[in-house]
């Protein structure tokens, strides 16, 4: 009996290595049990591992739409920010061509102050000198007339032969040298 069993099991495996003898030929077992086994994975990856891959998908679109807002929301205030720069860089620029400008307004005023007061300093300097210039004159006229009278009387007593010392000579010689000078 064993041995026939055994028999038997060599004889079932021998058929079942043997194929078909055409790769045309269809063994309707084959293809039943194929499709068989295919429909029960088809059902269990439908109840349990398409819910969750469809999960997964619909998280990950999702995220990569809120990334996409925040980028495009990102990009747009990147652009707010670099116009609002180039507009304040402008307004600065702008800013300091016209503080630029008044400072060399203010520079030529500032020279043309210092050299008007330059020149108030000079024309009151030389009036000045003019002035001392003038009184020194008066003062060398004054001197000269006194030696000059001096000189008269002292030559005008050698002359006469007296002293001749009184105010009334010196102002008769004074009065002559006045009518002098106005001819």
């Amino acid at each position: 009996m064993l041995i026939g069993l055994l028999l038997a099991i060599q004889e079932g495996e021998h058929a079942a290595s043997a194929g078909p003898t055409s790769p045309f030929e269809v063994n309707f077992g084959l293809f039943f049990w194929t499709w068989f086994v295919f429909g029960i994975l088809l059902f269990v990856l439908w109840k349990f591992a398409w819910p969750g891959i469809l999960k997964s998908t619909i998280e990950r679109e999702n995220k990569i739409k809120a990334q996409l807002a925040d980028a495009e929301r990102l990009n747009s205030e990147a652009k707010a920010a670099v116009a609002a720069a180039e507009k304040l860089q402008a307004e600065s620029r702008a800013s300091a061509q016209s503080m630029l400008a008044e400072a060399k307004g203010a520079l030529e005023k500032e020279r043309a102050a210092a050299v008007d007061k330059v020149r108030a300093e000079q024309d009151a300097v030389v009036e000045r000198a003019r002035r001392d210039i003038a009184s020194e004159r008066d003062k060398a006229i004054a001197e000269l007339r006194r030696e000059a009278v001096d000189l008269a009387i002292g030559a005008a007593a050698k002359v006469i032969g007296r002293r001749l010392d009184s105010d009334a000579d010196k102002q008769i010689v004074l009065d002559y040298l006045g009518k002098v000078e106005t001819h």
